[in-house]
């Protein structure tokens, strides 16, 4: 609805538990809309609702006196819920997270190329984050698909071909889990690095953004749209375009072990780590471009088991789970 200028009402009075507006005489009104467009949008910010005597509107029969109010919409810091007596629940740690999904573990048990249950699992956990204010956007590899560096040299296949055609399977996984985020009420959007206007948006980092705090999840399919750059560079880059707070690499083990733990038994796994150390001891978390793009964007990154139920809502929501990777000193 158009505004109306203060010079419009004929009195203003207002104390400190509750405003009171007298509404302005009728011809007054006519004047302050007449040739102005009516907008579809809601008001922003607080909301005044204004109730008017029929005395100042013109008297008739049924002539009823109304008081005034000034209603304040009440709204929760991020982070936080309102539980029904209006008192504040828990604070969340993070506020915009990525959330980076293996291909791999898309297969689940690998007897097809996209388990149901598995895409199902992940977007029951998303929801329940997203409910609570958090704003999550996705980046899904293509490995259960395609897997470009395995296939470079069959048939003459070239490093950026094979890449290609991995970018999409990433096209293939991101509707599939989208389709399966809506089957449940969770509003989607996908944004490819390149152009597929029929199937999915072009990724263009402002509208990412505002579907993220329309609480829309985002997910980031085709890699960065370049050859030679694996999707863990693609969830970093993200993560830094839209300032996410965290990135959160879901595989499948329990996070960053000391050695390869399917292959030791006495693995250890490693709950704290700094940027330096992982890529000293060349630790397999990610690649060392993504590592490098979260060292200096100062992102965290937290690798945990997407297969333990709770797991993905955990992490969200910044609670501790599989292993940090930090700036040295930024947690101490």
């Amino acid at each position: 609805m158009a505004a109306i200028s203060p010079s419009s009402f004929v009195s203003v009075s207002s104390s400190t538990s509750s405003s009171s507006f007298s509404c302005p005489p009728l011809t007054c009104l006519k004047r302050a809309y007449n040739g102005v467009p009516v907008s579809k949008q809601p008001p922003r910010g607080r909301l005044a609702a204004v109730t008017c005597s029929s005395s100042e509107m013109g008297s008739g029969s049924d002539s009823v006196n109304h008081r005034s109010h000034t209603q304040i919409s009440s709204m929760a810091p991020f982070g936080v819920t309102m539980n029904g007596n209006g008192s504040s629940g828990p604070s969340y740690k993070w506020r915009r997270v990525l959330l980076k999904v293996s291909g791999e573990a898309l297969a689940g048990d690998h007897t097809q190329t996209i388990d149901p249950k598995v895409t199902m699992e992940i977007a029951r956990e998303v929801a329940s984050v997203t409910r609570l204010g958090i704003e999550v956007a996705i980046v899904v590899g293509g490995g259960n698909i395609f897997r470009g560096s395995s296939w470079v040299g069959s048939g003459g296949l070239d490093q950026s071909s094979a890449d290609y055609i991995g970018m999409l399977a990433t096209v293939m996984n991101s509707i599939f889990l989208q389709a399966t985020m809506e089957s449940i009420n969770i509003p989607t959007r996908v944004q490819t690095a390149f152009r597929m206007s029929e199937v999915a948006e072009p990724y263009i980092r402002r509208r990412a953004i505002r579907h993220l705090e329309k609480g829309r999840v985002v997910i980031f399919a085709a890699g960065t749209g370049n050859p030679f750059f694996t999707t863990d560079t693609a969830a970093a880059l993200r993560g830094a375009e839209i300032n996410a707070e965290v990135v959160l690499k879901a595989t499948n083990v329990d996070g960053v072990y000391d050695n390869d733990p399917r292959c030791d038994p006495n693995a250890r796994l490693l709950e704290n780590l700094t940027y330096q150390e992982v890529m000293a001891k060349d630790l397999l978390v990610m690649d060392m471009t993504a590592i490098t793009l979260c060292q200096t964007n100062k992102i965290p990154v937290v690798v945990f088991n997407l297969n333990k139920p709770g797991n993905i809502s955990k992490a969200i929501k910044g609670e501790k789970v599989g292993t940090l990777i930090y700036k040295e000193d930024a947690y101490r």
